[in-house]
């Protein structure tokens, strides 16, 4: 609390003037953070054009710049009762729709990009790995294979 107080150029109590308690500043840097990431997202898909791997390329790009967000809004049970009601759906469309809707697979690569991310900030993986390439071989396994009928 402290250290987003004197962020703000504030002392500590002050943030009680403006929330009820600390899950109440969680709850709006948890809505802020899925917001931000649900813009990136947005973004990668509307300028990119391989739909699946412009999101996972965003997803971590945005994660790796957001680390203490990142983990606020992924590693604890989401506070969806406290929440916008469309932030969460938000920051989970471009995923879906990169996938052609499919909510188990979208879950899927979501889980894979989630758990890539947290080992990269953990820095679990071993000295000069390649994680681009394990990012690029989680997304070739979702891909949608084109119809060649």
């Amino acid at each position: 609390m402290r250290a987003i107080a004197s962020r703000l150029g504030i002392r500590a109590p002050s943030l009680y003037k403006h929330f009820v308690d600390k899950e109440a500043i969680e709850v709006e840097l948890i809505a802020l953070g899925l917001t931000e990431l649900a813009e990136a997202l947005e973004t990668a898909v509307s300028t990119g054009t391989e739909p699946l791997a412009d999101v996972a390329r965003a997803y971590r790009t945005w994660a790796l710049a957001h680390p203490h967000l990142y983990r606020l809004a992924t590693d604890r049970p989401l506070p969806r009762d406290r929440l916008p009601a469309d932030v969460e759906d938000r920051a989970a469309r471009p995923l879906l729709d990169a996938i052609g809707g499919d909510l188990a697979g979208a879950r899927a690569v979501w889980g894979m990009a989630h758990g890539l991310v947290s080992l990269e900030l953990a820095g679990r993986f071993p000295p000069g790995a390649d994680i681009d390439a394990a990012w690029g071989a989680g997304v070739a396994v979702r891909s949608p294979t084109p119809d060649r009928s």
